[in-house]
């Protein structure tokens, strides 16, 4: 099984145990302002959802990770591969993306896990390039893809809420791949 370790985060697999902790992230109305419709996810919903990302594993061999800090294991949001299949226009392609607890935000955990999980993609995939959604106005999520050294590709219209979006990609065969904040 596939795991990614940082200075501060472990990446890994998902538990049955981790429901509780991913409950609280996603029930979290400011959590989840920006992802889709911008409405929480209840317990049942996020079981469904955990077991979504199980089969997203099986089928592409890759997949969003349980982000857990390392001096507790404690879940605090995900942070991983998809496929972005709620914006056919940018399909084929592989997105980067990351939810993280409120009280997590603003200490660098996004950027640290998503550069380990950029490595992952360009060295133990073979990807060559990733894109990320960026709703309009979560602007923390737009400079953790800038970290990433990601770029502006396109704006549109993620058709399953009807909310405006940014599409920012990196192509992981160019030398500078990776930004300044990844190794």
């Amino acid at each position: 099984m596939t795991r990614l370790i940082t200075p501060r985060t472990l990446l890994r697999q998902w538990r049955d145990d981790d429901v509780d902790a991913m409950t609280a992230v996603n029930s979290d109305p400011e959590v989840m302002r920006w992802i889709g419709d911008g409405s929480p996810l209840d317990r049942e919903r996020t079981v469904a959802r955990l077991a979504y990302y199980r089969q997203h594993w099986d089928r592409h061999g890759f997949g969003l990770f349980a982000l857990t800090l390392r001096e507790s294991d404690e879940v605090v949001g995900f942070v991983g591969l998809a496929v972005p299949d709620f914006l056919p226009e940018v399909l084929p392609a592989v997105e980067i993306g990351w939810r993280l607890a409120r009280r997590h935000w603003g200490r660098g955990l996004a950027t640290e896990a998503a550069c380990a999980v950029l490595a992952h993609a360009r060295d133990d995939l073979g990807l060559t390039r990733l894109v990320s959604i960026h709703q309009v106005g979560n602007d923390a999520s737009a400079r953790v893809m800038r970290r990433l050294g990601m770029r502006l590709d396109r704006t549109t219209t993620d058709p399953s809420a009807g909310r405006p979006v940014r599409v920012y990609a990196i192509d992981l065969d160019e030398p500078a791949a990776g930004g300044t904040r990844c190794p």
